[in-house]
């Protein structure tokens, strides 16, 4: 979902690092400056496609970073991290970083620069409990920019080391909601990261843009639907259009450190514009193509269907939310659960537009979360998005959700996960 305000369409072709209005009034992002001379110091350098760096979400053969909240997660010795970044780095990114699991520290990044990340002087470097070994994370927070890794540098004499991937994952499919637009960190402050740091020792990807439609059509000017796009590496943005052209590389989806456990759809409010002229078949067939895609490559995966939560309006003396393909969602959900489906399923392969029949049944996968009543328009920013609280009313339901149908136990007992939400009240006499 994207609103229709010229407005947006500008500040696509801005740099990153401008002015950030909350509320209405000039946020500050006088972030560190991180960069530093490479020749003044003694590091130990590895490549970008050295084996103890995990990528976490998509990342594409030249090690630059798609899609919403794409990460990098390893351990090191010693108490020096430095990262080069590639010359396909969108100068001025704003990328979220810290060690174990301590608060978020946020710089802008410049392209082929090094940026020294931490140091002697970080607080928590020299600790060596609870998380051993220490270990860094990275990520990117904003959908429309990223960052190519070049190089990582610890001190000289000291080691990366391998992390080991966690156990559960979940991959979160979506639009402009999913990606957190318009709230404060954007990717780290939308309600699918929270839900998947917010678990705890849970891999989370969060493969989603705005302005794309389900349905393989021109939405909002983007080209291409999730039924097409969710199969690439790359997102649909104009990144893609320089660094790839009408070629973009095909997701090897084999080649995922960790294969998701739960996926969660969050399609539809672009599809239901009226601006996009989407017919409520090409809707049901894209989202039927999009679960069977999932299906086919996550078959031991179950799929949760979010129901579209829209806009609020003015009812007399109240307020009512706008709804949408109610349903037909709840329709696509009994068809896939469908014993028809089921006995024989199909699977569809956005990059070869092929559908096929999988060998042997299979059982009930698709899962359906009412969001009725968990937003009011107060949740609502101004820019038709949920707001930093509207996400966290979200991701908390979906949670719980996820706990009581799949036995998911939270984790998340101790490292940050949302930054800048603490909002208190230190004046009692009022």
């Amino acid at each position: 979902m994207l609103p229709g305000k010229p407005s947006y369409l500008l500040g696509l072709c801005a740099l990153a690092g401008g002015t950030i209005l909350q509320n209405g009034q000039v946020r500050p992002t006088n972030y560190p400056d991180t960069k530093v001379d490479i020749s003044s110091y003694d590091f130990r350098t590895y490549e970008a496609n050295a084996t103890e760096l995990s990528y976490k979400g998509r990342w594409d053969s030249k090690k630059v970073s798609w899609w919403s909240s794409p990460g990098l997660v390893f351990g090191f010795t010693g108490d020096t991290v430095a990262i080069t970044f590639g010359e396909l780095t969108t100068n001025a990114t704003l990328v979220a970083y810290r060690i174990g699991g301590l608060d978020w520290a946020f710089t802008n990044v410049t392209a082929g620069a090094t940026h020294l990340l931490v140091s002697s002087e970080t607080p928590g470097v020299n600790e060596t409990f609870p998380i051993s070994p220490l270990t860094f994370e990275l990520r990117v927070t904003n959908w429309i920019y990223g960052v190519q890794i070049d190089k990582v540098h610890v001190a000289a004499e000291q080691s990366l080391v391998k992390v080991p991937p966690h156990k559960r994952t979940i991959e979160f499919i979506g639009d402009s909601l999913t990606v957190g637009m318009y709230t404060t960190y954007e990717g780290l402050s939308s309600f699918a990261y929270a839900v998947g740091a917010g678990f705890g020792q849970t891999e989370y990807y969060v493969t989603a843009f705005p302005g794309l439609c389900v349905t393989d059509q021109s939405c909002w000017g983007i080209p291409r639907g999730q039924s097409h796009q969710w199969f690439y590496t790359s997102d649909i943005g104009w990144r893609s259009d320089i660094i790839w052209g009408d070629e973009p590389e095909p997701w090897d989806f084999k080649k995922q450190e960790t294969i998701p456990d739960i996926v969660v759809i969050n399609l539809g409010t672009n599809d239901i514009d009226p601006m996009d002229n989407v017919t409520t078949e090409a809707f049901i067939d894209g989202y039927k193509k999009l679960i069977s895609g999932v299906h086919g490559k996550y078959p031991k995966a179950h799929v949760i269907v979010m129901e579209l939560w829209l806009t609020f309006y003015s009812s007399g003396n109240s307020y009512e939310q706008k709804l949408g393909y109610q349903k037909e969602l709840k329709d696509i959900m009994a068809y896939f659960n469908s014993r028809e489906y089921l006995s024989a399923p199909t699977v569809w392969d956005g990059t070869t537009n092929t559908t096929t029949t999988l060998h042997g049944p299979a059982r009930p996968f698709v899962h359906y979360f009412s969001t009725k009543g968990i937003l009011q328009h107060s949740d609502i920013s101004p820019e038709d998005h949920p707001s930093d609280i509207g996400a966290v009313k979200i991701a908390s339901h979906l949670m719980q959700f996820i706990k009581l149908t799949f036995g998911w136990e939270m984790l998340a007992t101790g490292p940050e996960v949302l930054h800048d939400t603490m909002y208190w009240n230190d004046e009692p006499f009022y």
